[in-house]
């Protein structure tokens, strides 16, 4: 994933930008940018490395380097970005959100014309440089960006900073990630997350919509492209990725999980599901949120059975390595022994796509006392591994657990029966969710429900993203 935040404005706005970019790095743990503009130095660049150490530190000494009445920035987890761009529509500095899985063959077709593009580790292009030169093979920003978005297998929000100070925001083509505008007193800012110009005394402007295409300066915002009528924003957002500080589409990420989590319980008791539980908690940090919804919803106490020591385990995102993962996840796990031991648990967490590391909790727990351990997923099963963010680092279907599970029950055949599995009133359903609970140790696993998610949200299951669950682009 990735995000990114930008400024322009009648003053000095780095500092801004350095915290507005920071309060992204939920988003991503890879890679960090910032650009900054002023008239007497131009555009100015600096790209920093943030897999050891977080944006903050890396960017700590940006100030003594730059200064701009407009900037943007990004954190990014794939590709070294923003970038520095010089064409035939002028000198500008881009940022992308999102993933493109036809880079080869648009390189192919497009722009197969002997220019050079700077190869990253494994010989991948930078998406954000494909993305500048897919622009400039138009005469302007707008066709440009229609024409990136018109044959992008994937998704591509574009943040670009021009020469003149001022910023051009493309929302991607479905609107499957926010683009937010936020303005204040000295300008205006774009930003994937609102809250992180909120915190900067912007207010909200307008959520750009699907595909639309919009000209920032300090006196106002000019639509240059109506939005499209489809929108298909990412339900996981609301499930997982989101901060719970964030609102998209007019629906804030905390108060759909407390939703999420209330409906997870009536379904439960609607199921007759009355395993005996001392405590309800969360698979910290998303799925705390889930399980207070049904903690509160049931009735039974609320409790923090283990606590992530967030010291020197505070970001989001794990290390790419497996085994690397597996260890910090151990090292980060402190139990409360008193409300483990004997006791009967239930944990939300806010979906099961490997289930690796949720092996290793349900051990961890197991080890200090827990007489049971029951799961509940915040969202249905995860059948396939979504092409459009790259939230999840599964490169194939079959590194999902679900479909790892049908193979083994039924080989290819299952995967005709992918509906089937997904719910809990099926036969092919009970016995998924029976063979993760065996692989697992789960005393018992039930899913969320896509039309429970759907209804959490609140939103048109039209306008939503749900590919990861169903297939449904």
């Amino acid at each position: 994933m990735g995000g990114f935040f930008g400024i322009t404005a009648r003053r000095d706005c780095l500092a801004d930008v350095f915290f507005g970019v920071d309060y992204h790095s939920h988003l991503g743990t890879r890679r960090a940018g910032l650009v900054a503009f002023n008239k007497k130095d131009g555009l100015q660049r600096t790209i920093h490395n943030i897999e050891n150490a977080p944006f903050r530190t890396k960017f700590a000494d940006v100030f003594k380097e730059m200064s701009g009445t407009s900037a943007i920035g990004c954190i990014s987890d794939v590709d070294p970005q923003p970038l520095l761009v010089r064409s035939r529509i002028g000198t500008y500095a881009i940022c992308i959100t999102g993933v493109i899985n036809n880079a080869e063959e648009l390189i192919r077709c497009y722009l197969d014309t002997g220019a050079h593009f700077e190869a990253m580790s494994g010989g991948r292009i930078n998406s954000t440089e494909l993305v500048a030169a897919l622009i400039s093979e138009k005469d302007n920003f707008v066709d440009g960006i229609h024409f990136a978005h018109a044959v992008i297998e994937g998704t591509a929000s574009i943040l670009i900073l021009k020469d003149d100070g001022s910023l051009v925001a493309a929302r991607d083509r479905f609107g499957r990630l926010p683009v937010h505008v936020g303005k204040s007193a000295d300008g205006y800012a774009v930003s994937f997350e609102s809250f992180a110009y909120q915190k900067l005394g912007y207010e909200d402007e307008r959520e750009l919509g699907p595909g639309e295409i919009v000209e920032i300066s300090p006196d106002g915002v000019t639509q240059l492209a109506e939005p499209g009528k489809e929108k298909r924003i990412c339900a996981f957002l609301w499930s997982y990725y989101g901060y719970p500080t964030s609102t998209y589409e007019g629906v804030n990420v905390e108060a759909m999980r407390y939703r999420n989590g209330r409906i997870m319980a009536q379904n439960d008791a609607a199921a007759g599901k009355n395993d005996p539980i001392d405590y309800v908690g969360g698979v910290p940090d998303s799925g705390t949120p889930h399980a207070i919804g049904y903690a509160n919803e049931s009735g039974i106490p609320f409790a923090r059975a283990f606590i992530k020591y967030t010291p020197t385990w505070s970001r989001s995102f794990t290390p790419p390595e497996q085994k690397e993962r597996e260890q910090i996840a151990k090292m980060k796990q402190i139990p409360v022994y008193e409300l483990i031991k004997d006791k009967n648990l239930l944990f939300v967490d806010d979906s099961i796509v490997r289930g690796t590391q949720l092996k290793e909790t349900v051990e961890f727990l197991y080890e200090n006392g827990a007489k049971s351990v029951h799961m509940r997923s915040a969202c249905p099963p995860i059948m396939y591994g979504c092409k459009f963010l790259n939230f999840s680092r599964a490169t194939s279907d079959m590194e999902l657990i679900a479909r790892r599970v049908i193979m083994e029950l039924e080989g290819e055949e299952g995967f005709k029966h992918l509906e089937e599995y997904s719910r809990n009133d099926t036969e092919r359903g009970r016995a998924l969710r029976q063979t993760i609970c065996e692989k697992l140790n789960f005393a018992s696993l039930e899913f969320q429900s896509l039309e429970g998610v759907v209804k959490a949200i609140g939103l048109p299951e039209e306008e939503l993203c749900t590919y990861c669950w169903n297939g449904r682009e």
